[in-house]
């Protein structure tokens, strides 16, 4: 299997020469950390077994924990999963997506931080407004909203998934509500409200939109039923970057192969660019530091989780049903077999050729 290290290492110093009116700094610690990722050459932790007549002790190279490197931060994804399955309640869930015209996109990239924040602004305004005045729902939302800045291709394709029951809950007369499967909000309606919205905050932003701004924007609004299989297709790619090294098939010749599947042919398919450009594709796709990818609002906020429990309890409800509780893997002592704990972090490497050693 080819690695990303190794096409980092490779590319990188002619990726820096070539885009170097592109990179930011997030750009060059992203890089660097996936270099290095569980690298012979990095930090390392030492483990210790918690057996007292073994006590051996072993050294592990550390990840770089990184939120695009593929390798690191499964465990919080699936931790993530678990988290939105124990919130499940009796409705019908909706996939709703948003899409940033393309005419919009480069001045989204240039202004990465604003954009994207008005986006998820824009969003949850737009469907708590559907919500609360819709005669059959009208009260509190509540929806998961997750950002996506790629499309499978790599491109940058910024856009907003939402999960979101069909559902309201009354504050003052306390009445949960729900919405017929076979439909929930018109697709144009939303798709109006939004861009009028989000035109709207950017020109208050004091940004000059294009002159080729489109009339028609793309919402799209999907069935997912129970809402599981959607969660834990969105969970698994949340944070794991934008490819998987199984899908990088070839790289020769100062240049990359990788497959991709195709959205409306649902088929594979592969698409070669020069390395350069490859790493180019990638850091489109890096997050200004410290900006929160996934955000919950409504009765599905964090703070809400008492309101959750209730309605869970009167609804009759068991969300741990058929839920595979994920654990962080154990280390395992090649010795005795029994469970290691780590006693120390981010120190030198050991000697060459030496992983593990005894008290």
């Amino acid at each position: 299997m080819i690695t990303l290290a190794s096409i980092i290492t490779q590319f990188k110093d002619s990726f820096l020469k070539k885009y170097k009116d592109f990179v930011l700094p997030g750009h060059t610690r992203a890089l660097d950390a996936m270099e290095h990722c569980r690298d012979t050459h990095g930090p390392y932790m030492m483990a210790q077994c918690t057996e007292p007549r073994c006590s051996h002790l072993t050294y592990i190279p550390h990840s770089c924990g990184h939120r695009n490197c593929p390798h690191c931060q499964n465990h919080e994804s699936q931790r993530w999963i678990q988290n939105q399955l124990k919130k499940r309640l009796p409705a019908t869930y909706w996939l709703i997506t948003f899409t940033l015209p393309s005419q919009l996109r480069d001045m989204a990239w240039k202004n990465q931080k604003t954009i994207y924040s008005l986006m998820f602004a824009c969003v949850q305004d737009t469907l708590k407004t559907f919500v609360k005045n819709d005669n059959r729902l009208g009260g509190m939302a509540g929806l998961e909203a997750i950002l996506h800045t790629h499309s499978r291709d790599l491109n940058y394709h910024p856009h907003i998934h939402v999960i979101m029951p069909g559902a309201s809950i009354d504050k003052k007369t306390r009445l949960w509500r729900t919405r017929a499967q076979d439909y929930l909000f018109n697709q144009k309606a939303l798709a109006k409200v939004f861009r009028a919205k989000l035109l709207q905050a950017i020109v208050d932003e004091k940004l000059l939109l294009p002159k080729n701004c489109p009339i028609k924007w793309v919402v799209h609004c999907k069935n997912v039923g129970s809402g599981q299989k959607a969660l834990i297709y969105l969970g698994r790619y949340l944070y794991k970057g934008v490819i998987s090294e199984k899908d990088i098939l070839k790289c020769k010749n100062g240049s990359v192969t990788y497959r991709y599947l195709h959205a409306k042919t649902n088929k594979y398919r592969t698409r070669t660019v020069t390395g350069e450009h490859f790493l180019y594709l990638l850091m489109l796709h890096v997050l200004p530091k410290g900006f929160r990818r996934v955000r919950s609002y409504g009765f599905l906020h964090p703070c809400s989780k008492t309101l959750i429990r209730l309605l869970q309890l009167i609804l009759r409800i068991n969300p741990f049903t058929n839920l595979e509780q994920k654990t962080r893997p154990k280390i395992t002592c090649p010795v005795c077999g029994k469970t290691m704990k780590i006693i120390k972090t981010m120190i030198p490497g050991p000697s060459p050729g030496l992983t593990d050693c005894r008290t």
